[in-house]
């Protein structure tokens, strides 16, 4: 049956059909080992009463094999239809070749939440001496800024004719041999996201949402998307929710009410420090494009690297969303067997949350961190766990399904 929506609210039922799209390169090796640690999963949960039906549908190299497209418009029209999809990853060809089949995803389907959490799993190695201390949440925009891919090559006539009008209209100069790019950010897209932010806090009991941005540089861009999220806390919706740090200081002496959600803002480069030093302190962080694409990526190296990062992309207005491996394609390990799946199968849990069966999600953490308890773990963590079995990727899987069971 298909997950639908109604009144505002996605209506999820017990069969329901989520598409899946298996990726490039690795993606045959992980994906078809996470569809067997999910179904495993929600057997055990739920003992037969509920079951996902799977549809794959075509991107990347299959679709340009099948289709003679890397991203077919029933694919789309598909995802769309059903609501939740998950994917794994697809290669984004460098210097040429089609744009990126993620941000065209992303885009056509207006999934404006880039959903990172990044969370400790006991027994992973980690540089960090307390990786314990890091639990955020990452809400990065996924359709402005960089995202919104508006540049032109230097020596181009459209270049040219941009770098005419900074100097005729604006009295702007700037170097001849100079490539444009345009870096929009809006109120709208602003507003969405933080009120996305927001509401995700409010819903799962969280302390506190970080505006993490280079406002200070960027004035009318990222400056604009800190001012209009920090302007929520005096949102009639907000205003006896959320508190911002600046008030907290100077009407309450820095202590948080109770009952209160404190907002916070931090400027981009300091923010990378803070998490390093000062992990504990924040919580849901919101930020634009490509500083939560760099953020996102560095917190996840604390906590032992992309390999155990999930992710999701959402429009939480719509309910469409798409989870998905946070690395890429690593063609030089497809069909070998031997990387690690933990991306698919977390991004994959907290597909289940959003569906409301959260009892799913913590059985497939458990039972991952279990499986890393035992030592029995594929080759990117047992060169740095002693006396760690190395196991291929199906193995790895079956021994989570194994703990599921257990």
């Amino acid at each position: 049956m298909k997950i639908s929506v109604e009144n505002g609210k996605m209506i999820v039922p017990d069969n329901p059909t989520i598409p899946y799209i298996l990726g490039d390169g690795i993606g045959r090796d992980i994906t078809p080992v996470a569809l067997k640690v999910f179904d495993a999963a929600v057997e055990k949960a739920y003992g037969g009463k509920r079951k996902i039906e799977w549809k794959k549908v075509l991107a990347g190299e299959e679709a340009i094999n099948q289709k003679g497209e890397p991203l077919p418009k029933e694919t789309i029209e598909t995802m769309r239809e059903y609501v939740v999809s998950i994917k794994g990853p697809l290669t984004t060809p460098v210097g040429g070749g089609y744009r990126s089949l993620n941000v065209t995803l992303r885009q056509t389907l207006d999934l404006f939440v880039c959903l990172r959490p990044v969370r400790y799993l006991k027994g992973v190695p980690s540089p960090m001496k307390h990786p314990e201390l890091l639990d955020i949440v990452v809400f990065r925009e996924n359709t402005e800024d960089v995202y919104a891919g508006i540049e032109w090559p230097y020596d181009s006539a459209e270049a040219a004719e941009v770098r005419n009008f900074l100097k005729n209209k604006m009295g702007v100069s700037l170097r001849d041999d100079s490539g444009v790019g345009i870096k929009p950010i809006s109120v709208f897209g602003s507003r969405r996201i933080g009120k996305a932010a927001i509401d995700y806090a409010i819903k799962y009991g969280r302390k506190s949402v970080t505006v993490v941005h280079k406002g200070n540089i960027m004035k009318y861009t990222e400056g604009l998307f800190k001012n209009v999220i920090y302007s929520l806390a005096d949102d009639p919706e907000y205003k006896d929710k959320v508190i911002t740090e600046e008030r907290v200081a100077k009407e309450y002496g820095g202590r948080v009410p109770d009952g209160k959600i404190l907002l916070k803002n931090r400027i981009a480069d300091a923010m990378f420090q803070q998490l390093l030093l000062r992990p504990n302190e924040y919580d849901v962080i919101v930020t634009p494009n490509l500083n939560g694409d760099y953020l996102s990526d560095a917190a996840a190296a604390q906590v032992g690297g992309l390999g155990m990062a999930p992710g999701g992309n959402i429009n939480f207005n719509t309910h469409i969303a798409l989870f998905e491996a946070t690395h890429g394609s690593a063609p030089k390990h497809a069909g070998k067997n031997e990387v690690n799946p933990s991306s698919i199968i977390l991004s994959g849990a907290e597909m289940f949350q959003y569906l409301g069966w959260d009892e799913v999600k913590y059985m497939i953490i458990e039972a991952i961190e279990k499986t890393i308890a035992e030592k029995y773990v594929t080759y990117d963590l047992a060169r740095q766990i002693d006396g760690a079995t190395k196991v291929s990727t199906s193995d790895f899987g079956d021994r989570i399904i194994k703990n599921l069971e257990a």
